[in-house]
């Protein structure tokens, strides 16, 4: 028995199949197919699928996948499970952002967390020792800046991202450009993994999203480093907790 475990994010799909708490196999899709998702059970015998989206509209593969998975769960606000929600508004808390909440809860049971992830937007969500979620933050993603800078100016050009550039400042348009948006998003982590830290000397950082492991090498040399984690899959690993 295995379970099909799908995020529809607003760049991404996100698809693993997950036998027991084990994820067998993954894949990331721009554009997904009903045939391509045949490919990927193939052999394997699916019991339940989940489907979490952050979509308002589904999507066209949808219809078809019923027709071959005989259980279908759409994930939704009241699938906390064990994790006690404290948000003002539930109904407009993103589903991913539930997800990985349930997964870290798992993860790391009993643990301060952090968890940052990098996508379209970056999130930072805190769940305390006790399973209790308060609330986060969000902010514009990696790629929505360099497009903003872009998009909103009549000179500057659309860049992107680059790992190897480490300086301080640029001294060119080009290196000003990236010195704003990736030193930014570096001293955005360090501050938002600070004003945690003050309560939670010894707080356990997840990181997680598209943008993760670079987040990750922005962080290497930081004195954050023994406390973080890479979780590229924990939204899905929230999906596979929340439906068994």
């Amino acid at each position: 028995m295995a379970n099909l475990v799908i995020d529809i994010g607003n760049t991404l799909t996100k698809v693993a199949v997950c036998e027991n708490d084990n994820l067998t196999k993954t894949e990331v899709f721009t554009n997904i197919e009903i045939k391509e998702l045949e490919q990927l059970i193939a052999g394997h015998h699916i019991d339940k699928v989940i489907i979490a989206s952050v979509k308002k509209s589904s999507e066209s593969w949808e219809h078809d996948l019923a027709a071959l998975i005989p259980v279908v769960v759409y994930f939704n606000r009241d699938m906390f499970g064990p994790v006690k929600n404290h948000y003002a508004s539930p109904q407009t808390l993103g589903l991913d952002r539930l997800a990985a909440m349930i997964g870290v809860y798992y993860l790391y049971p009993h643990t301060s967390t952090l968890v940052i992830d990098g996508g379209t937007c970056i999130t930072y969500d805190y769940l305390d020792a006790a399973g209790n979620y308060y609330g986060g933050s969000i902010s514009p993603g990696l790629n929505m800046r360099y497009k903003a800078l872009n998009y909103y100016t009549s000179a500057l050009p659309l860049l992107n991202a680059d790992e190897q550039f480490n300086r301080a400042f640029g001294n060119d348009t080009p290196g000003a450009i990236q010195s704003g948006v990736q030193n930014g998003i570096k001293h955005e982590l360090t501050g938002f993994i600070e004003s945690y830290r003050v309560n939670q000397p010894k707080l356990n950082i997840v990181l997680t999203g598209g943008d993760g492991i670079f987040f990750d090498t922005l962080l290497k040399n930081s004195i954050f480093a023994p406390y973080i984690k890479n979780e590229p899959h924990l939204v899905l690993k929230g999906l596979n907790a929340a439906i068994q």
